[in-house]
């Protein structure tokens, strides 16, 4: 029982049940607060992690390699033509059977992750995409490391995340941030796999998002250099742009990069849903009979198309094939692509589409050289440019292929032939192949996510397009009530926009102004007789969506002049938004 003269218990009660009212209140944004904390740091080990994962697998892609093909850098005998078809086989059954996720690149798994599975990427991926890539690159299936080592960083980073038991959001933002760890890792350039992940798979950047998807790019690359040393992926020769004039030289690389690009595109597009559509049993010979062909023609006297073929980038950098070979080894390197990637063979189209992008620079530049011998720029220069020229017509992530072209070269007075060529490439392929290739993988295998270059070309709707010159008057809140009253009685509104001083806005209604008349109030200054609620406002470049959680409270929105805050441009109501949205629909 209470002492005598204390106060009751609810009343010594309440200050402790205010306390804990406010807790309760501050509790979710605080622990928002500290898992932001923690997923940046969560995102270095992630980065660390996947930087290990990605050391191990280029190793055993190489150790399969020697096995396989042989110590020499470009292989010859009967095992060129036999391995790729024999492991086919493997891989095949190990597809069918034990690992069914791993199938593709694994850049549109990762893009699924995060918009439909809320993160989750099973763990036996990682394993199945690990072991199936090392044995097809490794054996000379015509496909890159880099896709793969993508999507082995978003598993161990959705792993690692469901067992640290994330929120559900973070959780879903968790693959991306580990893609970009593998992807940094694989190619060795931190820049571009933030580009890549933030353009190409999240679509959209908060300073939350950025900082994880940096931190864990630039730890991976940390650990991977630790490992394997710090030199370039190629080592690149003298690069410059001499003369001007050259633009135009680089200008027909952009072009036929573009072509190049939809060809490959289309072939990609025209066979995958034919050979996945074929009886299922014959899909336990597609990735041997891809390997087959792909050995053919390296036995044949083009092993170079075999694999991955980054030091034949390197060897085309330095001038060692004529201008014929390269134009040879760009065609059947698409070839070689396309039927190991419809076949279903688990790999990835970064390395084939730089490969495919050096050779043709090289070949342009042999042409070019040959018609217009003043033309003083080095194959070094063409190859690079060619390679960010297939990245931007191809992948069709136009600002990854610029920096990825620097990063790589390490060079930047290239960038200007750069920005020229990629951006024509990117015009052509836009031109002749509307999807890009990967929402039209995404489309074949029957999922709806997102397509992130749609979202940058479609058009913004924006305030101005919706807004209206107000219907009445703008009152002033120095002016009386009948001052006010006679000026809204012709008006047609029944709403009116009221500017205070200095710089603000509030609004009155019809009946509010002949209520006060009424009372007896008509001489009151304005200001003193309606509330002073300041209304939100709007300049007309905002994006219109934007002005719907405003009109939605406020049966008008002022919407002003950035640079005179007392200039009204117009108004804007909830109707006049959804009026402005209709228009679209219809359209």
């Amino acid at each position: 029982m209470s002492s005598p003269g204390a106060p009751p218990l609810d009343e010594r009660a309440r200050p402790q049940i205010r306390v804990s009212y406010r807790r309760a209140l501050t509790w979710p944004l605080h622990f928002a607060f500290q898992e932001e904390r923690f997923f940046l740091i969560l995102s270095v080990f992630i980065g660390i992690f996947s930087a290990l994962a990605v050391v191990c697998f280029r190793l055993a892609m190489e150790w399969c390699r020697l096995k396989m093909l042989g110590p020499r850098i470009t292989p010859s005998g009967w095992h060129v033509m036999l391995a790729p078809a024999a492991v086919g086989l493997v891989v095949a059954v190990l597809v069918l059977h034990v690992f069914p996720a791993v199938r593709g690149s694994g850049v549109n798994q990762t893009k699924a992750a995060l918009y439909i599975y809320n993160g989750y990427i099973p763990f036996r991926t990682v394993i199945g995409k690990f072991l199936t890539s090392v044995l097809a690159i490794g054996s000379g299936q015509s496909l890159g490391p880099e896709d793969p080592s993508l999507q082995i960083g978003a598993g161990l980073a959705s792993a690692l995340g469901r067992r640290v038991k994330l929120s559900r959001d973070k959780l879903r933002l968790i693959a991306p941030v580990g893609a970009a760890a593998g992807l940094a890792a694989a190619f060795n350039a931190p820049v571009s796999a933030v580009l890549f992940v933030i353009e190409e798979v999240i679509g959209r950047w908060s300073a939350g998002i950025l900082g994880s998807v940096v931190l864990s790019a630039i730890s991976s690359v940390v650990v991977m250099r630790s490992f394997l040393g710090s030199e370039p992926m190629f080592r690149i020769p003298p690069a410059a742009l001499i003369r001007p004039q050259e633009l135009l030289a680089y200008g027909i690389l952009g072009l036929v990069g573009g072509l190049s690009a939809v060809v490959f595109s289309h072939a990609i597009g025209f066979l995958r849903p034919r050979l996945k559509a074929m009886p299922r049993w014959t899909q336990y010979f597609q990735p041997a009979i891809a390997g087959l062909l792909i050995g053919t023609i390296g036995f044949l006297g083009f092993p170079q198309i075999m694999g991955a073929g980054y030091e034949y980038i390197d060897q085309a950098m330095h001038n060692q094939f004529t201008w014929e070979m390269l134009g040879i080894l760009a065609g059947l390197k698409i070839v070689a692509t396309t039927v190991s990637f419809v076949s279903g063979t688990p790999g990835g189209m970064f390395a084939p589409t730089l490969f495919i992008g050096a050779m043709l620079g090289g070949a342009v530049s042999g042409v070019e050289r040959h018609l217009f011998p003043h033309l003083t720029g080095s194959v070094a220069t063409y190859c690079l440019v060619g390679m960010g020229v297939l990245f931007a017509g191809f992948l069709r992530a136009p600002m990854t292929s610029v920096f990825m072209v620097l990063e790589v070269s390490g060079n930047y007075s290239i960038i200007v032939p750069v920005v020229v060529g990629n951006t024509l490439a990117y015009v052509v392929s836009r031109a002749f192949q509307p999807n890009p290739i990967f929402d039209l993988l995404t489309r074949q295998d029957g999922l709806e996510l997102p397509s992130l270059e749609e979202q940058r070309e479609e058009a913004v709707l924006r305030v101005e397009d919706a807004m209206r010159p107000p219907a009445g008057p703008i009152l002033n809140a120095d002016e009386t009530v009948e001052q006010a009253y006679r000026r809204v009685q012709q008006a047609i509104g029944t709403v009116f926009l009221v500017r205070l001083r200095p710089t603000g806005w509030t609004s009155v209604s019809r009946e509010a102004i002949t209520a006060l008349r009424a009372e007896g109030r008509g001489e009151q200054i304005l200001a003193a007789s309606v509330p002073r609620r300041r209304l939100p406002h709007l300049h007309p470049d905002h994006a219109l969506e934007v002005a719907l959680p405003y009109a939605q409270k406020n049966p008008l929105v002022p919407v002003i002049n950035r640079a005179d805050l007392s200039k009204l441009e117009g108004v804007i109501s909830q109707e006049d938004v959804l009026n402005r949205y209709k228009l679209v629909e219809r359209d």
